[in-house]
């Protein structure tokens, strides 16, 4: 042992001076929970389900969406849909008619004048190919709306050869993992959501602004209670969360990055790679999701059905 690291017997080491990192949100074990505390695990009866990751994801095996869908498949669906956040079902190949007619089953249908349409104004056509998107970033569908969307069914069309993949975060999880502190910070607190900087990327004012009265900026809760399952879910997102209320400009950006990289950490996410006539449904108040744009310049084309929701509590 050198003289500059000799210490005395018993002594530990000094560490030379260093940064501990600001906000702390990577370290240390993970709180990984599927379901709420107290929820009883009950097996399947009418499907199989394989889970895709640990705490969000399944393919569920077994059915054909395009056959009726009877109070008791859809009683078990719902439930899978609460555990798991988003069900996989592989090869459908759907009608628009019949993709819709599936999303039904959970409510009222949402149509959305910002996103182009067919004929159909409740089947929105995605047709991706070398353009910039608005998928490619973390978030919750139209969380702008008073009454944010329930969840999406979604069925890729056409897929790239390679690429195009589509990532869902677990923002139960994601909250479940907020230092003490932050949790405490944002109890009770409300933010603002707006429309205009998730579309202002790609589109023009003048197609923008006649939707202003249409979709005011909304407050909604930063922490919501799931209806479904009670959960505390982490409920702001980059693409439409503007601010939080009753804070400093300065405070409210910097707990918003913050609480935005929740999203980011693999232990929440789940990654599916698509095959044309896959159909995801996810659950729009417990995720986000984030449509990977790596693909250029091949094209991809999907359809989303979204289904009207409540409003945060």
């Amino acid at each position: 042992m050198t003289a500059a690291t000799e210490t005395p017997t018993g002594t530990p080491p000094a560490l030379r001076d260093h940064r501990v990192p600001a906000d702390g949100l990577y370290e240390g074990p993970r709180t990984l929970r599927r379901v709420p505390e107290g929820w009883t695990d009950r097996p399947y009866e009418l499907f199989t389900v394989v889970p895709s990751g640990r705490v969000i994801g399944a393919e569920i095996h077994g059915l054909d969406l395009s056959r009726p869908v009877g109070p008791a498949l859809c009683a078990e669906l719902d439930r899978a849909l609460l555990e798991w956040k988003v069900l996989f079902f592989r090869d459908q190949h759907l009608t628009s008619r019949q993709q819709r007619d599936f999303a039904g089953h959970w409510g009222e249908l949402e149509t959305n004048p910002l996103l182009a349409t067919g004929d159909d104004p409740e089947v929105v056509r995605l047709d991706r190919t070398a353009v910039p998107t608005f998928e490619n970033v973390w978030h919750a569908d139209v969380t702008f709306r008073e009454r944010p969307a329930l969840g999406a069914v979604l069925q890729l069309r056409e897929v790239p050869p390679v690429g195009g993949d589509t990532l869902w975060a677990d923002m139960a999880a994601a909250y479940d993992n907020l230092p003490p502190e932050v949790k405490e910070r944002i109890e009770g607190a409300r933010a603002v959501h707006d429309f205009i900087p998730g579309f202002s990327r790609f589109y023009p004012a003048d197609r923008l602004a006649p939707h202003q009265e249409e979709f005011p900026p909304v407050e909604h809760p930063v922490v919501r209670r799931h209806p479904g399952t009670g959960r505390r879910t982490l409920f702001v997102n980059a693409s439409f969360t503007t601010r939080i209320v009753g804070f400093s400009r300065e405070e409210s950006d910097r707990l918003l990055r913050l609480l935005f990289q929740q999203a980011h950490a693999p232990e929440f996410q789940v990654r599916f790679s698509w095959r044309a006539g896959d159909v995801a449904f996810w659950d729009n108040r417990a995720t986000q999701h984030y449509a990977v744009n790596d693909y250029a310049p091949h094209r991809r084309v999907a359809e989303r059905v979204a289904i009207a929701g409540d409003r945060p509590y």
